[in-house]
């Protein structure tokens, strides 16, 4: 066998004269300021408003999700800082609190052993951990993340966390108490839309909606069935919608828009659902499609993902422009050219709106809201699998 030990030594001999003092001194005349460390930057208290989060699922190593708070208008350094979001996780921001919520499942040895379902509660400040609420039962829902299966209610007071056995319930949790409440059974039902003070709608498997009104104690205190607000074979929801106010904004797999008003205890279908239009060019059709495929603006105005190679099966492909569309006038008013296959779309909350798109590549470009014109590209920096945005 070859000896190694003059390779060893050659080496060993190139590195010292690399790192001499006399080389040193005239490569380096000015050292590097030593560092401190731990050195660990603080976010303000308050986000800018063109900061969102975008929720990376990161399919390549499920255990690793993850959700980047993003400034939209940074191209130099637009990632702020990363929440974990472990396994199917959902994610949460109570700003008037200062604190980010994830539900997330662990398991004793990482991919199995026994389960643990948890809120983690996260300062909005230092993104660290700050507390947890253990969820009984290990039944919390673990499918890709989907907004409305954990969200707040009670004035932001309560969580409401989605379950999946698979028999469907909702856990009703006290966040300022750190304790789980009670737990509703919700048979043939998903996802989970606030609606009045103090309670939830959810669509069901045969076109009704089913909402539930919570007591003091987080118990069913009343509930109401409301059949056939949608054409379940026909025209389908997507069951992530738009919210202006308390009015939910749905888009069917077809482009038809249906709004839901969640202000009382009991969700009303608004009357006159209207079609986002069609245009030339579709190859089959124009249809939504994508993750997250509706939006809106702080003006009410609806954003709706599109994409000119509708058919069945093709409601979550992405889409290729989006769709402006007024809904009281019922009527299209921008169509905005995308820069490349996207999945999810939301709108930011500045003076000058933008749109966020998230492309399938894992590139995040900033649109004007307003004109539709390209302002720039984040590129695949935030993310691997970017399929959810979030506007504080």
């Amino acid at each position: 066998m070859r000896s190694i030990a003059p390779v060893l030594a050659s080496a060993l001999y190139a590195f010292a004269a690399m790192t001499s003092p006399a080389i040193a001194a005239d490569k380096f005349p000015q050292p590097l300021a030593e560092e401190s460390l731990p050195s660990v930057a603080k976010l303000p208290a308050t986000w800018p408003q063109s900061w969102v989060t975008i929720h990376d699922f990161h399919f390549g190593a499920i255990l690793d999700g993850r959700v980047a708070v993003v400034d939209t208008a940074d191209p130099v350094q637009p990632l702020k800082g990363l929440v974990r979001a472990a396994q199917f996780a959902n994610f949460l921001i109570a700003k008037d609190r200062g604190e980010l919520y994830t539900t997330e499942t662990f398991y004793s040895r990482l991919t199995r052993g026994e389960r643990t379902d948890a809120i983690t509660i996260w300062d909005s400040a230092t993104l660290q951990p700050k507390g947890e609420i253990v969820l009984p039962g290990g039944k919390r829902q673990q499918s890709v993340t989907y907004p409305h299966l954990f969200q707040l209610t009670n004035g932001g007071k309560w969580a409401l966390v989605a379950n999946f056995t698979p028999a469907q319930s909702v856990t009703v949790v006290d966040l300022a108490a750190r304790k789980v409440l009670n737990e509703i059974d919700l048979p043939g039902c998903a996802q989970i839309y606030p609606t009045g003070t103090s309670g939830f709608t959810s669509l069901c498997a045969d076109g009704s909606l089913f909402s539930v009104t919570l007591d003091a104690n987080g118990a069913a205190a009343s509930s109401k069935s409301v059949p056939k607000v949608q054409d379940i074979d026909n025209q389908p929801l997507f069951s992530t919608p738009a919210m202006v106010g308390t009015t939910a904004w749905f888009v069917s797999f077809h482009g038809m828009v249906q709004g839901f008003d969640l202000s009382g205890p009991v969700a009303k279908p608004l009357p006159g659902s209207f079609s986002v239009g069609t245009a030339d060019g579709g190859s089959p059709e124009w249809r939504p499609g994508g993750w997250q495929v509706i939006n809106s603006d702080a003006a009410g105005k609806l954003y709706v993902l599109m994409s000119p190679y509708g058919k069945e099966g093709t409601h979550k492909d992405g889409g290729t422009e989006v769709w402006v569309v007024d809904p009281i006038k019922k009527a299209r008013t921008l169509r905005i050219a995308l820069k490349g296959q996207t999945l999810a779309i939301a709108v930011t909350k500045e003076s000058t709106p933008h749109l966020v798109a998230a492309q399938a590549s894992g590139a995040i470009d900033i649109y004007d809201a307003a004109t539709g014109a390209f302002v720039r590209s984040l590129g695949a920096t935030v993310a691997a699998n970017p399929i959810l945005i979030q506007v504080p």
